[in-house]
């Protein structure tokens, strides 16, 4: 326990690090943040559009809509605030050999690079999904505290999934774009309604991109203020952390060191 308390003390430590480096510009940082809630309303208003037109989607309403990017918002905002070097930046950090600079330091490889580095425009994610809830209506007590935990959960299955993804470079070399499209995918298809696939498609939502995961599933936990589901819902978050740990672990012993040498400030 003693040595878990120290861990979080030193990602909080790298979180506030982080944080007091973004806000040094501090016109960057606002613009960034005001920037992100631009492009998600923008997305957003496509949806608006579309249900003012058609009324629904197969059992779908606009308020199911305001929930699920509130929670998928919100969820890749916390993940990639945090953990912002999962995904593709963790693949470039591999592919140019630039792991030499943490292997030296006593602390678990894994968390230590991808908590070193936050995306500051995903605030703006964070906000955007905090204010899509306020139109959901959906203010009792256990909706709230259901969509705040399986928002926390969709951060952790999106830095694992990131990690999965990143280490792909282990083993493809520079695989930067390849991980980048690959989460994009991800987060795409969990912003539309999953009753929108079938056959194939669907089933690929629920395994090998496990968008279902992301934003159906959480979805249905809310509105249905469903336990068991979001232990479900904790229960895949879990094996897909071991599955990225595995994989991070597998893909180090591969690893060559970079040539090149590096100032970390």
């Amino acid at each position: 326990m003693r040595r878990l308390l120290f861990e979080l003390s030193f990602l909080k430590a790298l979180f506030v690090v982080n944080l007091s480096s973004a806000m040094e510009y501090r016109a960057s940082f606002i613009t960034q943040i005001v920037g992100m809630l631009i492009n998600n309303g923008i997305y957003f208003v496509f949806w608006l559009l579309f249900f003012d037109r058609f009324g629904s989607v197969r059992g779908y309403q606009i308020d199911d809509i305001y929930l699920l990017f509130a929670i998928v918002t919100l969820g890749f905002g916390l993940a990639f605030l945090f953990a912002g070097n999962a995904g593709a930046n963790l693949a470039y950090l591999v592919a140019q050999g630039r792991l030499d600079y943490y292997l030296v330091f006593p602390r678990p490889l894994l968390p230590h690079v991808i908590f070193s580095r936050m995306i500051v425009s995903t605030m703006g994610d964070i906000v955007f999904g905090f204010v899509a809830f306020l139109f959901t209506g959906r203010f009792h007590p256990i909706e709230i505290l259901f969509f705040l935990l399986s928002s926390v959960l969709v951060a952790l299955l999106l830095t694992a999934f990131g990690v999965i993804a990143g280490s792909l470079a282990f083993f493809m070399g520079n695989a930067q774009y390849a991980s980048q499209q690959i989460t994009n995918s991800l987060l795409t298809f969990s912003m539309y309604p999953n009753v929108l696939f079938s056959g194939l498609a669907r089933t690929l939502l629920y395994t090998l991109i496990p968008a279902a995961f992301v934003g159906a599933i959480p979805v249905q936990i809310v509105q249905g203020r469903d336990g068991v589901l979001l232990l479900g819902l904790a229960g895949f978050v879990l094996l897909l952390w071991l599955i990225a740990t595995a994989v991070f672990s597998l893909g180090l012993r591969r690893y060559e060191s970079g040539s090149a040498i590096n100032i970390n400030v």
